[in-house]
């Protein structure tokens, strides 16, 4: 590698502000902000507004939006139109 060409790899904290989860990582992130870890060491600090704490997916609190879905809901809606017995023309 040549030398003085990549950034700093440190570990570096990363604060979920909407879980209060703090996750130590890692990380070439470039950041002016310290914060002092339960641990008692200072790292470098980063304020995430969604992490994998607080994004619904991970944490199973997606909602459901439709009961059913929109293809199952435009033929429950349609059915009628197409279903009037004539043979098609060929």
């Amino acid at each position: 590698m040549k030398p003085n060409i990549h950034p700093d790899y440190r570990p570096v904290l990363f604060h979920d502000t909407a879980a209060d989860v703090f996750f130590l990582i890692g990380s070439t992130v470039d950041t002016d902000r310290t914060y002092q870890h339960s641990d008692g060491q200072t790292y470098p600090y980063v304020t995430l507004d969604v992490s994998s704490a607080s994004h619904p997916v991970y944490t199973g609190q997606q909602r459901k939006t439709q009961s059913e879905g929109r293809i199952a809901g435009f033929n429950k809606r349609f059915a009628s139109f197409g279903s009037s017995g004539k043979a098609a023309a060929k």
